[in-house]
């Protein structure tokens, strides 16, 4: 059975129609069913601007029903789950406002660095919010939250959540080995890996001098010591010793 919004058995008038092609101008028609379609002209292959992804965007069995995905799509899909990813997070977590706050707060970060770093954001994203994702089981098991109970417990219940939003299995591998080794870097890492990683560390570091008074001199050793990647640097600079400064 088709899903009802693409069987032409409930289309409507204008469920064929043209657009200018986005390269050439050609006029381009589109079945209302079409992902797809390349302009005659051209040769440019253009997204159904009439059809609603919303859907396909996060189901799992989007493929089947409307064939390849555009790669507009599978950015969509994407951004898709990275919200869906932070709403889980919080909804595991409860009342835990503190661990919610900080994964947001790496998330946010991971963000800032992946972008300059030109990494992955599906996966640096879906990775930040859910790097302490394992800590509850840690506590419940190890009565500990140590790092090392973290990472073995992690991955478990992120690829679980994973799972059930649909997510790539090539992404939650990724995010799942991310997820257990983030405190504890390799000899060689990936860029998405370092992204996770420095932001991580920066709100570690932030939380850690609202409670010490650090001499500025210390705090740029440890950026210069510990961050693995340049915009890691920069960034923790812009907020620890602004940050400082200010107090």
């Amino acid at each position: 059975m088709k899903c009802p919004g693409q069987d032409s058995r409930y289309w409507k008038p204008g469920a064929i129609f043209e657009v200018p092609c986005a390269q050439c101008g050609e006029p381009v028609e589109f079945f209302k069913d079409e992902p797809t379609r390349r302009c005659r002209k051209c040769g440019h292959k253009m997204v159904n601007p009439g059809m609603d992804f919303g859907c396909a965007a996060y189901c799992r069995f989007a493929e089947q029903c409307l064939g390849d995905l555009p790669p507009e799509l599978l950015a969509q899909r994407n951004d898709l789950l990275k919200d869906r990813v932070a709403v889980e997070m919080k909804r595991y977590f409860g009342r835990d406002f503190k661990r919610i706050g900080h994964a947001t707060r790496v998330a946010r970060y991971a963000e800032r660095i992946v972008r300059e770093e030109k990494g992955d954001p599906a996966v640096v994203l879906t990775a930040a919010y859910l790097h302490d994702i394992g800590i509850p089981e840690a506590e419940r098991k190890h009565h500990s939250s140590a790092a090392r109970h973290q990472e073995e417990e992690g991955p478990r219940v992120a690829r679980e959540l994973l799972d059930r939003l649909g997510a790539a299995e090539e992404l939650v591998q990724e995010v799942c080995d991310i997820i257990a080794h983030h405190h504890h870097p390799r000899e060689e890492e990936t860029l998405n890996f370092k992204a996770v990683y420095d932001a991580d560390l920066l709100v570690n570091l932030e939380e850690d001098l609202k409670e010490t008074n650090k001499d500025p001199d210390q705090i740029e050793d440890k950026i210069d010591e510990l961050f693995l990647t340049e915009s890691g640097r920069r960034l923790a600079r812009e907020v620890l010793l602004k940050r400082d400064r200010k107090d």
